[in-house]
């Protein structure tokens, strides 16, 4: 109800003065987030190679632009819009800004839209991380825009599509799945996308060898990852605090919160990696355990005391250090930016947290029911992301190709400009392990060399002919033409024999 107060003969109406500060405070916010990206680009750029930087930075802003245009113009109506029988959105005024001004929530509703497509483009930069150095600009665009429009807005509309209008039946959120600012909504399924793109995409040249052992790339320059890591936790705040869309006492506590977890994860994963681990990965360690700690506790960050966020942030810390070790060192994925296991790990440790933590009287369910229920979100999050993605991804992979050709990788020239045709023919005697092949004259796909033996005589020749095959060693360096067919030639012929494939 609201309250008028009179002073000096002037009329003050307290609710419309809460309207604006909520406004403001939620449009604030979505600035914050908006400037993640920088922080994500700078964090990316120190770990990567140097000649991929501007790469990287192309990637980022594809992000905003992908993210901006897909989720204005569709991903917006599918996520908040009237529920076809829970599974996705449907309103045309939601749909290319038809009717932004529409809200029942106490912002107008271009400020809460303006807030929710910050999440997007950080969904969307998660994936960017995740593969980059190697991935195409165009094959990239196209996925970010498919996330955009819908693997994002599907997930977020059965986790948040009852946010605008309480009665559409947001079927995560009716059986009392909990995810305040997006654990799993956005960093899960954003590093279950990328995810399924380092997977399909292969590792950079030159990170593993013949046997699988893992080769150093130097990172650009960890002063760089560290300033980034400082501009996305100053972002957080923006992230979580302005989830409540108001702004009330409950702001404080869920900033205090965030930055509890972030200290105290960080902290954490360096001490872990000094005294039981490799401390030449120290500095990614320590930038990722903050980072991880940040999204443990988006989900939770408004039913958790202090103390809790502490406990949650030295506990995502070491989840940090073992899940960084489980994908380079064992499963072997090439994941440039450990953002699988920043956003992944952290995403689905966080959403469980929710019932862990939290405490009891803010939970919708009982706390072993609610449990449950985030279980099931985290599940069904992934299993749906890894359906469309890999669906996703491999379309454009036979129709695009994913990556670049292995010169551009290795230059770093990520949009399509060429090297000189001799730039990688050195000298002396290098034993191929990849055959790089273009696709429809737009992208690359690479495939080690036993596969390309067991394609068909007849396509393998072919691409041959047509110049349409590169091949490439352990250290990801170009063979000449005439040593690879050497090569090639015995290699078959230690097939044909049925031996074990020995390098000439």
């Amino acid at each position: 109800m609201p309250i008028f107060l009179w002073a000096n003969d002037t009329i003050y109406d307290t609710s419309e003065q809460s309207f604006n500060i909520d406004s403001l405070w939620v449009l604030l916010c979505a600035i914050l987030v908006f400037l993640m990206q920088a922080g994500f680009k700078t964090l990316e750029t120190g770990l990567v190679k140097s000649e991929h930087r501007t790469g990287v930075g192309a990637k980022n802003l594809m992000d905003m632009v992908a993210g901006m245009l897909g989720f204005f113009l569709l991903g917006y109506g599918f996520m908040f819009g009237d529920s076809l029988y829970g599974i996705i959105g449907f309103n045309t005024d939601l749909f290319a800004g038809g009717d932004l001004t529409k809200s029942g929530i106490g912002i107008p509703g271009i400020v809460f839209f303006l807030f929710q497509v910050a999440f997007a483009g950080t969904a969307l930069t998660i994936v960017s991380g995740a593969m980059s150095g190697r991935t195409g600009l165009l094959p990239y665009l196209i996925g970010s825009l498919i996330t955009a429009i819908i693997i994002y807005p599907v997930f977020g509309h059965w986790a948040w599509g009852n946010i605008l209008d309480p009665t559409n039946h947001a079927w995560l959120a009716e059986i009392g799945f909990m995810d305040f600012a997006g654990s799993t909504v956005v960093h899960t399924l954003g590093a279950t996308v990328g995810l399924v793109g380092i997977i399909l995409v292969g590792p950079r040249l030159g990170r593993f060898d013949m046997n699988g052992k893992i080769l150093p790339i130097k990172a650009s320059d960890y002063s760089y990852s560290i300033l980034g890591v400082i501009l996305l936790w100053v972002g957080w705040w923006g992230f979580n605090g302005g989830s409540t869309l108001t702004f009330g006492n409950d702001v404080y506590t869920i900033i205090l919160n965030t930055n509890v977890a972030g200290a105290a994860s960080c902290f954490s994963a360096f001490i872990f990696c000094y005294f039981f681990q490799d401390r030449t990965e120290l500095i990614e360690k320590m930038a990722g355990g903050a980072l991880t700690g940040l999204v443990a506790i988006t989900a939770c960050c408004n039913v958790v005391s202090p103390s809790s966020a502490l406990i949650i942030g030295l506990l995502a810390g070491i989840i940090h250090n073992l899940s960084f070790d489980l994908i380079l060192k064992v499963l072997k994925f090439d994941d440039p930016v450990g953002a699988i296991p920043v956003h992944g790990f952290g995403g689905i440790f966080g959403t469980l947290c929710v019932a862990l933590f939290g405490k009891e009287e803010l939970l919708m369910l009982p706390r072993w029911e609610q449990l449950l229920v985030q279980a099931i979100g985290v599940e069904v999050c992934i299993a749906f992301t890894v359906l469309v993605s890999f669906i996703m991804f491999k379309t454009i992979k036979s129709l695009y190709g994913l990556r670049v050709s292995p010169e551009q990788e290795l230059g770093g020239m990520m949009a399509g400009r060429k090297m000189p045709k001799d730039f990688y023919e050195k000298e002396g005697e290098k034993k191929i392990q990849y055959a790089s092949i273009k696709v429809s004259g737009k992208g690359y796909n690479l495939i080690n060399i036993k596969n390309f033996i067991d394609l068909s005589k007849s396509y393998r020749d072919g691409l041959i002919q047509n110049e349409r095959v590169a091949f490439i060693d352990a250290g990801g360096e170009k063979v000449n033409i005439e040593e690879s067919l050497r090569q090639l030639s015995v290699l078959k012929e230690s097939s044909l024999k049925n031996e074990p494939l020995m390098h000439a």
